[in-house]
């Protein structure tokens, strides 16, 4: 007898799958957008983002085919966003509203044309006139209408109202009570006036030029929203064409043109005068100017040569270069700048997320006041046709299409600026901090300085000569990596004699034999070491090079000494100037360093800072942030290196200089391109304008409703006129965000 053991099922493993980005097509206002988001969402294990200016969707939980299924259950059309041809997409859109608005234009006016004319001369009236205005209203109607229509429809199938539902319900009933009319034969009746202004009893029978001129209206300005979207998008399309297709790469010492697809970190490729550049790299060959004004916002080409590093789809200006691939494809800065902006758009603002439960409440309260007007005026003994034109007055009115571009529009718009100055914005909540923000922190090393020691002062020992000491001095050093080392190196000019085998004293300096003579380069204790006596002048020099937090290093030949040399991180050139702009923007200026305090002071000094905080561990610059939030400050931090991630993190408002490390940038908010500090300002100011606009169009886009419904409520206002007030309100907001295309850059 046997025995089979079998082992317990394993317990189901739940299948994580990476957000997916969708496009979604058929949607026609903000309500769709929510309405496939909150469907989406009640999916158990998923979380949906819907964006209607960019009309894109994020979908996390589910796999890419389950995705479209589900937006096409709902009702709409999704693709993934990798396969759609973008500028082809909206340029569909456009010719789609176009044939529409065309086909309702050149109904529209023979229907209001000859419509007046029976009206003002009765006599001139045929048999069948009004069947014949029937005629010539039923397309504009039901086929120029059909986007709105169709996204009512589907959103009833939902349960949900949306401001197409408006629309609709405005031209079909318009129409209705019209085609009823002309059954029943009121529209004969005296005083027909097709319910232009105020008219005599009996004029406000007729609806069909009030159904046919809110479709026109109402499709011109989806017509010229879809273009304005367009042009708003086209600044981050910019930076997806800069990709180069091909690449010209260099193996075994031929030139070969592949598809940049083949390209590989670490491959060398060669770049000719006018060409981009296929990835991030290092020049190892040639010299050029490089032209990276689409990428970074530097108006001035940027001179390169062997060790310079260079960005992907920049443009190479004028000689040949041959450069090692570190960054490809996916991982090159301006991949990750796109992906970086897609993901910007996709997220909504908190005030967005407000709006949209605005929305919610406001179309069904819409539909309650259409209603209580027509049965308030009708009670109130003004008729059906009048108590009709009220109730379709606010009906076509209400439509908060205004309310529901506000947002999205504004932050498309300033998100593609930015990226064209060289600023990257990663998300709304950068926008909502920096209206708020009162302190901006900065390090030091490598954000208001170079980063890199500099010699800035060499001084002669009795008289000897500095240039013969310099070359003496580097070449020594050439064999050295230490930062001051490096800058004696390349301050120096003309030949730089050899050094057989210099010996090297860690910590201290290095020694050896150069064109016959022993040299020496160290600080003062090395040469001291070695018995040799220091000049006074050359003393108080290194004393007051360190009392400020600079280096100095001496130089001895033949037991004598002979000079002093003294480097410096120095301050970037604009570095005060951005310094006095963040003041007149009324923000605190903090210097954050790890360096001693005099070095700090020093720079502090330099720049007017309003505070210094000098030797601050890397692990306690999270703290110094927090303190400042705790005391009630709402705090940017700018910093660009590894030890700079955890306040950039902790801040308000983070912002990384692309010349720092990846580490940084992940951690902050805003990410600044542009090799000019003059780009921190310029962050704040786009963002502060972003927010403004925001705002603005908000503001306006309550005032209109609040101010709206009342009139078109009292019966002031015309079907016909409310319809273009509605539009015109939302070419006003698309409009005022558009402005942010001119936000300028001081570099």
């Amino acid at each position: 007898m046997s025995t089979t053991t079998v082992d317990p099922p394993d317990e189901e493993q739940p299948v994580l799958h990476p957000p997916v980005q969708l496009q979604i097509g058929g949607m026609t206002c903000a309500a769709c957008a929510t309405m496939i988001e909150k469907t989406l969402s009640r999916i158990d294990g998923v979380h949906a983002s819907v964006n209607f200016a960019s009309e894109r969707a994020t979908v996390t939980g589910m796999d890419v085919a389950d995705a479209i299924a589900a937006v096409k259950d709902v009702g709409y059309t999704a693709a993934l966003l990798s396969d759609i041809d973008l500028a082809a997409e909206a340029q569909r859109r456009i010719t789609m509203l176009r044939r529409r608005l065309i086909v309702a234009v050149l109904l529209t006016l023979p229907l209001m044309d000859i419509g007046l004319v029976l009206a003002l001369e009765p006599q001139l009236r045929f048999p069948a006139w009004d069947w014949l205005l029937v005629a010539l209203s039923l397309p504009v109607v039901f086929w120029s209408a059909w986007p709105f229509h169709k996204a009512t429809w589907t959103n009833l199938r939902h349960g949900i109202t949306s401001m197409d539902t408006l629309v609709s319900l405005g031209v079909l009933s318009s129409f209705g009570w019209s085609f009823i009319s002309i059954l029943i034969g009121a529209q004969d009746r005296e005083g027909y006036w097709l319910g232009y202004g105020i008219t005599p009893a009996g004029a406000d029978t007729l609806y069909l030029d009030v159904a046919a001129g809110v479709t026109c209206f109402l499709l011109a300005g989806r017509y010229f929203e879809a273009r304005a979207k367009r042009s708003a998008r086209s600044a981050l399309t910019a930076l997806g064409q800069l990709a180069v297709r091909n690449a010209r790469v260099l193996r075994d010492g031929v030139e070969t043109v592949v598809p940049v697809e083949q390209l590989h970190n670490g491959d060398l490729f060669v770049t000719l005068a006018g060409e981009a550049l296929a990835a991030d790299g290092e020049v190892v060959e040639g010299s050029s100017s490089i032209d990276a004004s689409m990428m970074t916002g530097e108006p001035m080409p940027t001179d390169v040569t062997v060790g310079s590093t260079v960005l992907g789809g920049t443009m190479n200006l004028t000689g040949r270069v041959v450069t090692r691939a570190t960054g490809v494809g996916d991982h090159s800065q301006l991949a990750q700048m796109a992906v970086l902006a897609e993901e910007a758009q996709a997220r909504k603002a908190n005030v967005q997320r407000l709006v949209d439960k605005v929305v919610e409440i406001f179309v069904p309260a819409v539909l309650g006041i259409v209603v209580l007007t027509f049965f308030g005026w009708w009670i109130a003994g003004a008729g059906t046709r009048h108590a009709l034109s009220a109730s379709l007055s606010v009906l076509v009115i209400a439509c908060p299409c205004a309310l529901g571009l506000a947002t999205p529009t504004a932050l498309m718009v300033g998100v593609g600026r930015g990226g064209q100055l060289g600023i990257l914005i990663k998300g709304p909540e950068a926008l909502e901090a920096s209206g708020r923000i009162d302190t901006v922190i900065l390090d030091k090393t490598g954000t208001v300085t170079s980063g890199e020691m500099t010699l800035i002062a060499r001084l002669p020992a009795n008289k000897q000569d500095v240039d013969r000491a310099h070359r003496y001095a580097a070449a020594l050093d050439q064999h050295s990596t230490h930062p001051v080392a490096k800058a004696v190196v390349a301050a120096a000019t003309g030949s730089i004699p050899t050094c057989p085998s210099p010996r090297t004293v860690a910590g201290r300096g290095i020694s050896g034999e150069v064109e016959g003579h022993h040299v020496m380069v160290g600080n003062p204790a090395f040469l001291a070491g070695a018995g040799i006596e220091i000049p006074a002048e050359l003393r108080h020099a290194v004393t007051q090079a360190a009392r400020t937090g600079r280096s100095a290093v001496g130089v001895a030949i033949d037991g004598q000494a002979a000079a002093a040399f003294v480097v410096a991180d120095t301050v970037k050139p604009e570095a005060s100037e951005v310094i006095a702009q963040l003041k007149d923007m009324g923000l605190r200026t903090v210097l954050l360093t790890g360096d001693s305090q005099a070095a700090a002071a020093s720079v502090g000094a330099q720049l007017g800072t309003d505070e210094v905080l000098a030797e601050v561990l890397p692990t306690d610059k999270a703290g110094v942030v927090e303190k400042l939030r705790s005391e009630g400050h709402v705090v940017a931090m700018v910093g660009d290196g590894i030890n700079d991630a955890a306040a950039l993190a902790s801040s308000d408002l983070g912002m990384a200089l692309v010349t720092g490390t990846d580490i940084a940038m992940r951690s902050a908010d805003i990410i600044c391109v542009r090799h000019h500090l003059g780009v921190v300002p310029d962050a704040i100011g786009l963002s502060r304008r972003t927010l403004r606009t925001i705002r603005g169009n908000l503001a306006w886009a309550f005032i209109y409703n609040i101010a709206a419904i009342p009139i078109a409520t009292a019966g002031l206002l015309n079907p016909l006129i409310s319809g273009l007030a509605m539009s015109l309100s939302s070419l006003v907001v698309v409009t005022h965000s558009l402005r942010l295309r001119n936000f300028g850059t001081r570099s």
